[in-house]
């Protein structure tokens, strides 16, 4: 054979052996993973393989009872924990972490803990980072976190939580990235990149746990772990996508949900954990319950007892049980009976101490337990920047009337109203692991900017009754501008807030409404963690900014936004409700047999109007966009059916950032389809009079849905292709896929 010598060939062999190589370490490593478990499983016994099953509590009573008490100490010492969660800190993880390494066959404990949204640093709450539209910006969010725990011992986070939602009531909409299945999809993927890099031994790395499996997210009611109600095309189409992307990105763990599906308790799901997750999507980490879910079958009256409970759950393909005790209880038993299968046990322990061997805690148990590594990183100055940058994207501008945004240099005198500017707590927001005593007021940003400000509370943070209006209203009168911080408190959004109205306190609304009447521009900041409702704040304000809760440096970010550093560029990730009654509400419902469009008899309120107050992808900035001469190009004669193209120029003063919005309507299919879906989207910086043309591929992807048999399909007719600035002001244009 003859060797082409030349330069580009020595390149390609070169390649080609980098390759191989990689590719041989890498079938090396996983055979090394393999037999070392393998071998040590050989070791075990059957109650210290049936202890790997069990997370305890370290912590108190976050998100349910911990009944069980269990000695901690004494249940590791004897092998049977395999992971603790709510413990904080080097310290105390070295505590329970030599008492493992003193037992039998050393078999080191994982520590988890519920980082959500920033760890020590506090990152804005993930509904407010999704509305950024900056999938980069996400992931790097996320890997700050991941970089702060895992510096103060941690290996595992309850992270992401990829549950879509179209009910603003559920006080968990605060936790995931919104009411669309492309983004959550999109986002799902970021975050588990960000928290779990490229390796998960790497120490900056955690494991990420996708969750909550599955439908969570669409409670009967909107009302906290009630039950779900659908069908499985609908599930496929609008609740699956994220789950499934999350996988596909290499999430170490699954979490079941506490809500039934299918009839059945997402923790007994067979066909969900083990034949969709683990066999068709060949998920090779580990099911974790949430807390208590595995005893809480009995409340769904679905098993019997705690063994019942045990039986349903392991064989359905839960590995690990948080907090409840019915494993540790029963599994021995149950497999002496033959009700449970000896290798569904070995499984499940395999694949928790495949991802122990993965973080590198059997080479060495405290290697994320580094004091001086916590000091240098935690609170530390880049990560706090990328907090505020975060911060900075987050923020949605939903009205700017007479461009009294942003304060122009002349604004000499700020009237500050509401306690909210001043609650460092509440800045955080809910599910927060952020040092409170370092977290960046509203009120402290604009002292340390030198501006003169007049602050008044307006309302009372635990009423919500105004206070002192006289003196308010008086200030507001000598001041150029107002300010208004309202909203919610951080403990008003997350789990277990679910809440029957969602309207702003009508307290605070009329305390903006006498501010109004002095006559100086009011501007309003939301403060917030889901959609809520504020009409009279709608109608009657000069300007508002929906800031949700920001971190550790939101009153920093939101001075950037103020004052025009930082040209608002956020994006509503749900649709805002006008009223109650409109709940739930989303863009992408179908167009039914009488739609809304055709008026008279057709889907709507008699008492209410059905448009929302902003639609899903609305956001505006200081400058302004248009939109023009869309058109379609040919596409690539393989995986690209055709190309959309779209022109966007900058009409505005100043330069800024727009999310072009690409939807897609399937006029005809074989089931009833939604009237729109997100499809694609792209986001740009222009500078002032700058124009770019926008083109996007429409791939399958873009075509296809599940049937009714869960079948992914591409079915070919027509199409209409829509290009905007949000999901309601759109161009349009038609396809036929032939």
């Amino acid at each position: 054979m003859k060797i082409n010598c030349s330069l580009w060939g020595v390149l390609y062999l070169l390649a080609t052996f980098s390759t191989f190589s990689l590719y041989a370490q890498k079938e090396d490593s996983f055979k090394k993973k393999k037999d070392f478990v393998f071998d040590l499983m050989a070791k075990m016994t059957l109650d210290e393989k049936i202890g790997q099953l069990y997370q305890c509590s370290g912590g108190g009573d976050i998100t349910g009872p911990n009944q069980e008490k269990i000695p901690p100490v004494k249940q590791i010492s004897q092998g049977g924990l395999g992971s603790m969660l709510n413990i904080r800190g080097i310290e105390n993880i070295r505590k329970y972490q030599d008492v493992a390494m003193k037992s039998r066959l050393k078999i080191p404990l994982i520590f988890g803990l519920d980082v959500i949204h920033g760890y020590r640093t506090g990152f804005p709450i993930p509904l407010a980072e999704a509305a950024s539209f900056d999938l980069e910006m996400i992931e790097e969010a996320s890997r700050c976190a991941a970089t702060e725990a895992s510096a103060d011992g941690l290996h595992w986070t309850f992270a992401p939580m990829v549950d879509i939602s179209w009910d603003a009531r559920w006080g968990r909409v605060m936790e995931g990235a919104g009411e669309d299945p492309y983004y959550g999809s999109l986002v799902a993927k970021a975050r588990v990149g960000g928290l779990q890099g490229k390796n998960l031994s790497d120490t900056t790395t955690i494991m990420s746990c996708l969750k909550h499996l599955a439908a969570y997210g669409a409670p009967v009611a909107g009302k906290e772990y009630n039950s779900v109600d659908m069908s499985l095309s609908h599930f496929a189409n609008f609740y699956m996508p994220p789950y499934k992307a999350a996988v596909e990105a290499g999430t170490a763990t699954a979490m079941s949900a506490f809500n039934d599906f299918n009839n059945i308790p997402c923790s007994s799901s067979d066909f969900l954990l083990r034949r969709l997750l683990k066999e068709q999507w060949g998920f090779e980490g580990f099911v974790v319950s949430d807390i208590n879910a595995i005893r809480e079958t009995i409340d769904h009256r679905y098993a019997a007892d705690e063994k019942d409970a045990a039986m349903k759950s392991i064989n359905a393909g839960v590995d690990m049980e948080m907090v409840s005790t019915c494993y540790l209880k029963y599994i021995k038993e149950l497999i002496r009976e033959g009700k449970v299968e000896e290798s569904i046990l070995d499984d499940a322990v395999r694949r928790i101490l495949e991802k122990k061997y993965e973080l590198g805690l059997f080479e060495d148990a405290y290697r994320y337990c580094d004091q001086e590594r916590a000091k240098r990183v935690i609170n530390s100055g880049p990560i706090r920047s990328t907090s505020a940058r975060m911060a900075e994207r987050s923020i949605v501008l939903l009205k700017n009337e007479n461009n009294v945004l942003p304060l122009s240099v002349s604004v000499k005198k700020i009237a500050l109203v509401g306690a909210l500017s001043r609650s460092s707590r509440d800045m955080c927001g809910n599910w927060s692991c952020a040092d409170v005593d370092k977290v960046v007021t509203l009120y402290e940003a604009m002292k340390k900017r030198g501006v003169d400000i007049n602050y008044n509370d307006g309302y009372d943070l635990e009423t919500n009754q105004i206070v002192n209006l006289e003196q308010t209203l008086s200030e507001a009168c000598e001041a150029d501008v107002v300010i208004v911080a309202m909203g919610e408190r951080a403990l008003e959004s997350g789990e277990m807030r679910s809440k029957g109205d969602i309207s702003i306190p009508s307290e605070q609304q009329r305390l903006v409404s006498e501010l109004v009447k002095t006559g100086k521009p009011v501007v309003v900041l939301l403060m917030c963690g889901r959609p809520v409702i504020f009409n009279e704040v709608r109608q009657n304000a000069s300007a508002i900014l929906c800031t949700w809760w920001l971190g550790s440096e939101a009153g920093n970010a939101i001075c950037n936004v103020l004052w025009g550093n930082y040209n608002p560029s956020g994006k509503l990730p749900m649709t805002f409700p006008a009223h109650n009654g409109q709940i739930p509400l989303y863009y992408q419902y179908k167009s039914t047999g009488r739609p809304t469009s055709t008026g008279g008899w057709c889907a709507k309120y008699f008492d209410i109007p059905t448009e929302p107050a902003y639609p899903f992808g609305y956001g505006l900035a200081y400058t302004s966009f248009s939109y023009s001469d869309i058109r379609l190009l040919p596409g690539n004669g393989k995986d690209v059916h055709v190309r959309v193209a779209v022109d966007i120029t900058n009409t505005g003063r100043y330069s800024g950032e727009e999310v072009i919005q690409l939807y897609v309507c399937d006029e005809v299919a074989s089931v009833t389809r939604p009237i729109k879906e997100l499809r694609g989207f792209n986001k740009i910086k222009l500078e002032k009079g700058e124009t770019r043309n926008i083109v996007f591929e429409i791939k399958d992807t873009q075509l296809g849905f599940y049937d009714n048999q869960m079948k992914y399909v591409i079915e070919k007719g027509a199409f209409t292709f829509m290009l905007g600035t949000n999901s309601e002001d759109l161009q349009t244009i038609k396809y036929t896929l032939k």
